[in-house]
């Protein structure tokens, strides 16, 4: 194994980062403060961190093959021109749910943005249940809902060879897998691929590398982990400085490092003063494994 190396390269204290995004041509990671109501683009050579402010919760955002980016925003799917830090509804989901908010979204192989609602959160991962669902934005900018009874929809990513679909509802404390089609956006055959172990705790974010392990984020569980999906086995567990880790994806000029979100929202000042830099954004060298670029939204 090569040494793993962890810096905390955003020391922001973000409530709710999420949905870390590598833009290549801007050599940016881009991610959400959720509940800060903002998305962020952190440029990996100037070290300076630019954002936009939103009328809403921000949950997820992708890149566009236009140019831009799409994001979910309360529950709606929304397109961003940074620019102009102007945001545009493309459609609206769960509207007899005024209660509920979008979650975690990524974009598949075919250009479709997939992303998962949930109920508001009282405090963090307590909420009614059951209120969330998955959903697809196409590029022709129709919706489908694959399903609903979702506590809170959380990381998704595909297999190497687009056949699966690896979805995370956090409360199942479960990784689980799909049949995919890649033609249709269809998914089906759904089963757990991993239980999460009591010192683990939440799953949330997840991406995949280009051996075709999955990376999962877990909240209060203060790391990655690895796993094998053929095997259902965990394979290796990375510890970050701080507990609330949130999402994860690969970045870098060859996609060689690990860039991890993290959240600082319901910490109390005891807890503050032992992770000083809770809600920050990490970068993890050393991994010996690559990640693949993202997909970016077709429509």
């Amino acid at each position: 194994m090569s040494s793993v190396k962890i810096e905390c390269v955003v020391n922001e204290n973000c409530k709710i980062g999420e949905s870390p995004v590598w833009e290549e041509k801007e050599s940016s990671l881009i991610y959400v403060d959720i509940s800060g109501k903002k998305i962020c683009r952190w440029n990996s050579f100037t070290k300076q961190v630019q954002s936009v402010s939103v009328d809403a919760p921000v949950s997820s955002v992708a890149l566009r093959k236009s140019g831009d980016y799409v994001v979910t925003l309360g529950t709606r799917f929304a397109a961003l021109k940074w620019k102009d830090q102007s945001v545009t509804t493309i459609v609206h989901v769960d509207k007899d749910k005024p209660n509920n908010r979008f979650n975690d979204g990524k974009v598949d192989p075919a250009g479709r943005f997939f992303a998962g609602t949930m109920a508001e959160e009282i405090r963090p991962a307590v909420l009614e249940r059951h209120q969330g669902a998955l959903y697809t934005l196409f590029p022709d900018h129709s919706v489908v809902k694959h399903f609903d009874q979702v506590d809170i929809s959380n990381g998704l990513d595909w297999s190497l060879d687009h056949k699966t679909f690896f979805y995370i509802d956090s409360l199942s404390y479960s990784v689980d897998a799909f049949d995919y089609d890649l033609q249709t956006g269809k998914i089906s055959n759904r089963r757990s691929m991993y239980k999460l172990e009591k010192e683990e705790s939440i799953p949330d974010g997840m991406c995949i590398d280009t051996e075709g392990k999955l990376w999962v984020a877990c909240y209060d569980g203060g790391r990655v982990i690895r796993l094998d999906p053929e095997t259902g086995k965990r394979i290796q567990t990375v510890k970050l400085p701080v507990d609330k880790t949130t999402s994860c994806c690969f970045g870098g000029k060859d996609y060689s490092e690990m860039y991890v979100t993290s959240a600082c929202q319901g910490m109390d000042d005891e807890s503050f003063s032992r992770q000083p830099q809770a809600g920050g954004i990490f970068k993890i060298t050393g991994l010996g494994v690559k990640g693949l670029p993202p997909h970016s939204f077709a429509g």
